[in-house]
């Protein structure tokens, strides 16, 4: 069947009209999920595949572009994945998380349709389900700038994506059993770079090649799993050019600090000596560094990478600095034909201020992570289902906690966590970090300005220090220890949205919750309603579906 005619039937069917956008071209992709055994680290051990691929497919997009994925579930348990830092505006039925969708049962498929709406840049994707992240079943997504739309640089000769992340030799499966008894996952066993960790025996082959001479551009995202890992290329030096989906201003690095869930893109030029060159990625913040190295290859090059690798920064004071240098570009154009600057952010009075803030605790003896003092639990119901099908008080409580961190935050309740907000507000959220350990945080539907970082306790005087110029739009923040971060975005995305830890441990036990944003002009103008293609599950599974609540 040719592309447009399948165009065709999605634009005339009615469960996708609201997810598909006729006029737009559409990418078409069916992937098979099953397990597959590798040896990542030199140890045999089960993973998870795509296509038989690990890590996974690259998407590769363009503004604006319809995403239309089949997804087999060959797996022996329900799997959902979600698509890290696309907006999915007006359109939460297809973020993949357990809030939002029924996962996909095991031998059965589903097929996600979502368009990269007004979007450019670097972004991965992941499993929610389980522990699944820690098998595999990841990758890349870029979504290109259309050509009427310039980008602020020259058009590299090549753009390589770059997943780095640590890796344990334990199963998913074996890793969640040891959570579900009440334990953490330990240190990891090592780090990879696109799967594969380099032996340095002469005998790897290379991950990139490189033309003498020319400029590359190479996309660097952190899918690990605890670690925050520090980047850098033997002799070369990086210029900065995008964050998660905004230009950045251009400096150059001789490393970055990538944390977990975060993407950079930067270009690299081939001025040295022709022959390999070591990319490395090693661990921090940790006592003891565990490093990664993969081979870059200049094309007619001769010898071998030098043995003796650079060095990577110390201490979490000059990663601070690092993320204070990063700004937005004002100057250069965004998804559409005007400068990134054009959104004042900085000039908009605050409606709301959320402090959040972590912690772990022991809940019959077992190990949970709450945030405010709950811990999160997935109910067999989606939210989003419940909250549809009007049974939302059956299933989740809204507001259960406040919008500031209890004193006590040893005291922990175990249940969903999702909190209420009005539709369009302009909120700042604080995510207090009041633990020894470095914290990464992911917000789902929305852009977020990371407007600051600082050690110790917040305070409202705190916001003399703010960026309120250009602060990078993102979906990512840190938070160093004993330190806050604080973010800016506007509520402007109807829908049920998850603010997570980036940490899947953290995350499977407790440390994330849930924004329900409504749709206060029940209209499809600002969000769709439920696809006929959703799957359902939970107590509404026999339930009639209610009719279209929102007109067109």
């Amino acid at each position: 069947m040719s592309g447009m005619m399948l165009l065709l039937l999605l634009c005339l069917s009615l469960g996708t009209i609201s997810v598909v956008h006729c006029g737009d071209p559409t990418l078409n992709f069916e992937w098979n999920v099953t397990h597959g055994t590798l040896s990542p680290l030199g140890v045999p051990q089960q993973v998870i595949l795509i296509n038989g691929q690990f890590p996974g497919p690259n998407i590769n997009s363009t503004t604006n572009n319809n995403i239309v994925l089949n997804v087999f579930n060959n797996l022996d348990e329900p799997f959902l994945l979600t698509w890290s830092g696309i907006q999915q505006r007006k359109n939460s039925w297809q973020d993949g998380t357990p809030g939002t969708m029924c996962p996909i049962p095991a031998g059965k498929n589903f097929t996600y349709h979502f368009q990269v709406k007004d979007q450019i840049g670097s972004f991965i994707y992941y499993p929610t389900t389980a522990m699944h992240r820690a098998g595999g079943a990841f990758g890349g997504l870029r979504v290109n700038s259309r050509l009427m739309i310039p980008v602020p640089y020259d058009t590299p000769e090549d753009d390589y994506t770059v997943l780095i992340g640590d890796w344990y030799t334990k199963s998913h499966n074996a890793l969640k059993k040891l959570l579900d008894s009440g334990r953490s996952m330990a240190r990891p066993d090592g780090v990879l770079i696109n799967g594969k960790d380099a032996k340095g025996d002469g005998k790897d082959e290379p991950l990139f090649t490189m033309k003498a001479g020319k400029t590359y551009k190479y996309r660097i995202c952190n899918i690990g799993l605890k670690s925050t890992l520090n980047f850098r290329i033997q002799e070369h030096w990086m210029t900065l050019v995008e964050m998660e989906g905004s230009h950045t201003v251009q400096n150059t690095y001789q490393s970055l600090d990538v944390h977990l869930g975060q993407c950079m893109a930067v270009l690299v030029t081939a001025d040295k000596d022709p022959k390999d060159y070591y990319m490395v990625a090693s661990t921090r913040f940790t006592k003891s560094v565990l490093t990664g190295k993969g081979i870059i290859r200049y094309e007619n090059g001769k010898g071998p990478a030098d043995p003796e690798l650079p060095e990577a920064p110390e201490g979490w004071a000059w990663s601070l600095n690092q993320f204070r240098s990063f700004r937005w570009n004002l100057t250069s154009s965004a998804a559409r034909p005007n400068p990134q600057g054009s959104y004042h952010y900085g000039k908009i009075n605050i409606s709301r201020t959320i402090r959040l803030a972590n912690a772990a605790s022991k809940v019959d003896g077992k190990l949970r992570y709450s945030i405010n003092g709950v811990s999160h639990v997935d109910p067999e119901t989606p939210l989003k289902l419940a909250e549809y099908y009007g049974v939302g008080d059956k299933v989740f409580k809204t507001d259960t906690i406040k919008d500031e961190p209890p004193e006590d935050e040893t005291k922990v309740e175990v249940h969903p966590n999702v909190v209420h907000q009005n539709h369009r507000d302009f909120v700042e959220i604080i995510f207090e970090n009041h633990e020894k350990s470095l914290q990464a945080w992911h917000v789902s539907g929305y852009a977020i300005f990371a407007v600051a970082i600082e050690p110790g306790r917040w305070d409202p005087e705190k916001r003399k220090n703010y960026n309120l110029l250009d602060a990078v739009s993102r979906h990512t923040i840190q938070v160093y220890p004993k330190s806050w971060a604080a973010i800016m975005t506007s509520f402007d995305n109807p829908g049920m949205w998850n603010i997570r830890s980036e940490h899947p441990e953290r995350r499977y036990l407790g440390q994330q919750l849930y924004i329900t944003v409504p749709n206060p002009n029940r209209s499809t103008r600002d969000e769709y309603n439920m696809p006929d293609t959703a799957l359902v599950c939970g107590i509404v599974k026999d339930m009639p579906k209610p009719p279209p609540p929102y007109a067109n």
